[in-house]
Parts: C-alpha cells; structure tokens; sequence
C-alpha cells in the first residue's frame, strides 16, 4: 500500500477513535510492564523514546526469563493469543530432553523461544495503544526528577481530541489513557509538575537572558526556587522543527516555571511563579503547540 493510502487510512482510524472519545470522554485504555511491551513491540525499545526502567536493569539472561513470564502473563490477561503454542511447547520440550534450559538456545528475538517464532493475535486494545504509540504527529516528553528517581509520562498527539497518554512509574508500569483533550492530557501531566500541591498564584513574567543564566542573572526568587526545588520536572516537545521545553521547579510552597520557545532561541526564555490554572495551561499549550 503506498504512503498516501496508509495516511488516509490512518486519518480514518483517528477520525473513528477521536468520535468514540467525544461520546464517552477521557478513559483508562490498559496497563503494561516493560517486559509486557516487549514481547508485544519488540522494535519499540529502540524505535520508541518511552523508557524500561525495570527491563534496563536487567541483564541478558534475566530478560530472557522475564519475557517469557510476560508473555504467560498477556495470555493470562486474554490480551494475546498464541496461534503457534504446539509448536513453542514441542521446542522448550525438546530443550528440556537435551538437558538445555529453556530459552537457552538462541532465540530470533523478544517473543520468541529457543529459535522458534513467536504468533501472536492481540486484542484490539493492544493494537490501538501500539498503533497510537507509533503513529503520533508529535510528542511530548515529561520527566519528574526527585532524590527518589525519576518518573516519566508521553503525550502522543494525534488530534486536538485525541490523545494518548503513557505514564510510566519508576518500576516499569505503563499506564495508557486516551485523553479527549489537550485539557485533560495536560491535567494528568499536573501532578509531575505540582505533587505537593503548592501551585498558588501568578507572579511577573521575567525574561531571561541566556548568556546569564547564572544566580545574579536569574534573579534571586528564581534562584532560591532552583536550589530549593524538591521536585524538577522537564517536558519537551519532539517534533520537526523541535519544539518548545518547559522546566518547572516545585519547593514546599511555590512553582516555577522556565519556558525555552524554541532551541537555539536568544530572546525567548521566559520564567515566573504560577497558580494551578497557569501551570495547567502551560502544558496545554506546550501539548497543541505544533500547528497552533
């Protein structure tokens, strides 16, 4: 099918889903692990900027058994049906009369065992996450930094009511939510950038000055927020051209947010303390920046 067809096809498929979204609203689509979205999407731990923080830990020979416990888990769940399992088990018996481990044997890669190709049917909201995931306009990439590690979250932006959001925990857990708006992508984003709560009211808006990004050159309210911060929060647009990177920094009682328009750009570094409401726009209109 030439390219143009699949992108009809695919502002088909948006189109129908953004419909579905208007009637019933924002909604939990499905959870996964990272071992889970790999034995699903194999290619999305490189082709994919969402990270596997549990999978990363792990070495070689670990990820190998976890994966086949992840693929017993997706059938547990009714999300995937191997179409090939006389064959897998016919392999992994024969591994086990030679006296091999299973899953010993080189394999041709995630989701499969022991040099035998893994045939997978998942249900349909399986493939409408995996699709949303891969097919989106731009992206927006939030990471929470703390002393305790770092949480992640991804808005994939189809359409202006049609979004779907990755949170991702520290342990791997992926939860997928399709947002009917930037409104509600961007309130599932708040608590990375506000967890205390502390978001109060607007302060002045203060240019700031690239060349001088240092302690004098930010200011002094600024600067007690940045070395005060117990929580930093970066989002940044993925896009072509690159896109806008909003820094938010929150203490015990404020929220400061660093705006970069665009990279490379000397005049457009904008910082202030914000209220919820300011915050919340923000990352709205860091999510429909592209095209507004």
């Amino acid at each position: 099918m030439a390219q143009q067809e699949l992108d009809m096809e695919l502002d088909k498929f948006r189109s129908f889903i953004g419909e579905a979204l208007a009637e019933g609203g924002t909604q939990h689509l499905i959870n996964f692990t990272d071992e889970e979205l790999a034995v699903l999407d194999p290619d999305s731990l490189v082709e994919v900027v969402a990270p596997t923080p549990h999978l990363d830990a792990m070495s070689d020979t670990e990820r190998e058994w976890v994966l086949a416990t992840a693929l017993r888990s997706l059938v547990a769940r009714d999300l995937v049906e191997v179409q090939n399992i006389e064959e897998l088990d016919a392999v992994l018996n024969a591994s086990s009369q030679d006296g091999a481990e299973p899953g010993a044997e080189q394999a041709e890669g995630p989701g499969t065992a022991s040099g035998a190709t893994l045939k997978m049917k998942t249900s349909p909201e399986v493939d409408l996450a995996l699709v949303l995931r891969r097919t989106a306009g731009h992206i927006v990439v939030a990471e929470q930094q703390t002393v305790r590690g770092s949480i992640h979250a991804l808005v994939y932006v189809h359409a202006r009511d049609l979004l779907l959001v990755e949170r991702i925990t520290g342990g791997g857990m992926h939860i997928f939510t399709l947002a009917s708006s930037a409104t509600d992508a961007a309130e599932m984003l708040h608590s990375l950038t506000d967890p205390f709560g502390v978001a109060d009211e607007d302060g002045p808006v203060r240019r700031l000055d690239p060349q001088a990004l240092d302690g004098a050159g930010v200011g002094e309210a600024l600067n007690n927020a940045i070395e005060n911060a117990l929580v930093v929060t970066q989002l940044v647009v993925l896009s072509d051209p690159p896109g806008s990177l909003l820094t938010t920094y929150a203490t015990e009682n404020a929220v400061w947010t660093v705006l970069v328009d665009k990279p490379h750009d000397p005049k457009g570094i904008t910082a202030r303390s914000v209220g919820t409401r300011s915050l919340n726009r923000s990352i709205r209109d860091l999510i429909l920046a592209k095209g507004e």
